[in-house]
């Protein structure tokens, strides 16, 4: 008997993860340099660790309340409040969630009816537009541009918002580009947000991963609070990818809906991971950690988009994150081929620009979230393909 019959329509939508098949190739190989994965090359700062295993060695082991402990939200709302002027309550507009996925997905779910479209910048995160499916809304991409830096545009916003538009997601510091938006591009969005009295989901998960700029989260802008639903977390800025730890901060009618559905799917986010991101903003030691580490990211960042600009493929200066976006197009190659065959020829995994959506046809992700060992050596294979395969 074929099971799948039993899959409903919906599934149809979905499809496959895009990154699944070539991390598996890439895997299979020997001698592989990654340059692929988005997920920090540092273990949590120890502290971290250390309070996480205490709150265990407490018996902390049970549920804790829906939204997530309230020292964490008082602390989580007192950091946002100091470091961008935003205030949340910690009572009611504060959730912590299993990663910023989940804060992604409750929040749509909470906003989106059947046939809603939502307005993704592209590109962007791999997921974005598969959960805009999965919630019943109509995913409508708009392009950013290497010419802008991919920063988007609000024209081109304006350009794509119908009657059935119920909100716009953006991501900056972004994945996979590494732009920052600056205050004159959230400005002018702000403006068509507010005229077309749409909500915005703003995704900062990167918002500590800034080099020599500002990070202007989306709701810190007048009037955009209200319709901003700001998501944020811990595992890249403090290397906590494994503890799977997010939250949202939003007006409390949407963070209601929000707790709503996080109760009847999840219940809580997990408990030890709660009290180590409450160490990371009672522990001096963990903002060391983060200057550290942002620190050594950037030292990565001049050394791999200097190289990949030196060897010929035409980067701009990532802000943010710890990405560069390099065009392919001297070779001749699309990302999908130059990726396929940098990994068969010379061992570097690096990962398709098509696979963040419509912009990224052109260019690879490379994570800088490596050794400089490791990226010098990827550089110099990279060079030795680049040099046979470059259109004379």
């Amino acid at each position: 008997m074929d099971a799948s019959r039993f899959l409903s329509r919906r599934m149809n939508l979905i499809p496959e993860f895009s990154l699944t098949r070539f991390f598996e190739l890439a895997n299979g190989m020997e001698g592989v340099i990654s340059l692929g994965i988005g997920e920090p090359d540092f273990v949590t700062p120890k502290v971290l660790t250390e309070a996480g295993i205490a709150s265990l060695r407490a018996g902390k082991t049970g549920y804790t309340v829906n939204a997530g402990i309230l020292e964490l939200r008082e602390a989580l709302s007192e950091y946002l409040e100091s470091l961008y002027g935003l205030r949340y309550d910690p009572a009611d507009e504060i959730l912590f969630t299993i990663g910023v996925s989940e804060a992604f997905t409750l929040a749509l779910m909470a906003v989106v009816d059947p046939g809603d479209e939502v307005i993704i910048a592209e590109p962007s995160f791999v997921a974005y537009e598969p959960i805009v499916t999965m919630a019943g809304g109509t995913p409508v991409p708009v392009a950013t541009y290497v010419e802008e830096d991919f920063q988007l545009r609000a024209s081109d916003v304006e350009k794509a918002i119908t009657p059935r538009t119920k909100a716009i997601l953006i991501s900056y510091p972004n994945n996979p580009t590494g732009a920052v938006m600056d205050r004159e591009h959230l400005e002018a969005l702000a403006e068509v947000a507010e005229r077309h009295d749409l909500l915005v989901i703003s995704d900062e998960i990167y918002d500590r991963l800034v080099y020599g700029v500002e990070h202007i989260p989306f709701a810190s802008l007048p009037g955009m609070r209200e319709r901003t639903v700001h998501l944020g977390g811990f595992s890249k800025s403090h290397a906590m990818t494994g503890w799977r730890l997010g939250y949202a901060a939003a007006p409390a009618p949407l963070l209601d809906g929000m707790l709503r559905l996080h109760q009847y799917s999840i219940m809580t986010a997990p408990t030890p991971a709660q009290y180590a991101a409450l160490e990371a903003f009672r522990n001096p030691a963990a903002e060391d950690a983060v200057r550290e580490m942002l620190e050594a990211y950037d030292a990565r960042r001049r050394l791999i988009v200097d190289g990949l600009n030196s060897i010929g493929l035409e980067t701009f200066e990532p802000f943010g994150a710890f990405y560069a976006f390099p065009s392919v197009e001297v070779t001749g190659m699309d990302g999908e081929e130059f990726s396929r065959r940098l990994l068969e020829e010379e061992r570097v995994a690096v990962v398709p620009g098509s696979a963040f959506g419509v912009g990224g046809e052109n260019f690879v992700r490379c994570s800088y979230a490596a050794s400089m060992e490791d990226i010098e050596e990827a550089l110099e294979r990279m060079a030795r393909f680049v040099q046979r395969h470059k259109l004379s």
